[in-house]
């Protein structure tokens, strides 16, 4: 299986809940992850657990029909690019957004351990006020 393989499997399944188990399948334990500057979990998480926690948990709470919509990959050497539109609905205020977005994976041996997101932050934090 290619790196591309990996990481269309953990947006392309039947669920959310499908993608997440194919995440967690190809997680490597000490996983580094970065949410954006200027994205409501901002940071950079280590962990699967700690990933969960601070970035999955919060927008499945949080959002009504979030979703990523990858759009296109691109894979050089052992990193892959998925980029796409954020949307959903923000609950406290129920209001509607979509953002343009880039998701940066790094992958060894076979397993993700770097992830980076660049979104366009302004249509989420208007959703959020």
């Amino acid at each position: 299986m290619t790196n591309l393989d990996i990481i269309k499997r953990t947006y392309e399944g039947k669920t959310s809940e499908e993608n997440g188990q194919q995440l967690a399948a190809y997680a490597a334990p000490n996983i580094s992850w970065t949410e954006a500057r200027g994205f409501p979990y901002a940071g950079t998480y280590i962990g699967l657990a700690a990933v969960t926690q601070h970035v999955f948990q919060r927008l499945g709470t949080e959002w009504e029909g979030y979703a990523f919509l990858p759009e296109d990959y691109v894979a050089a050497g052992d990193a892959v690019v998925a980029y796409g539109t954020y949307r959903g609905t923000y609950r406290a205020t129920g209001k509607y957004m979509e953002a343009r977005v880039a998701h940066v994976w790094h992958m060894q041996a076979g397993k993700i351990i770097r992830f980076e997101q660049f979104v366009d932050s302004y249509p989420v934090q208007q959703a959020l006020h």
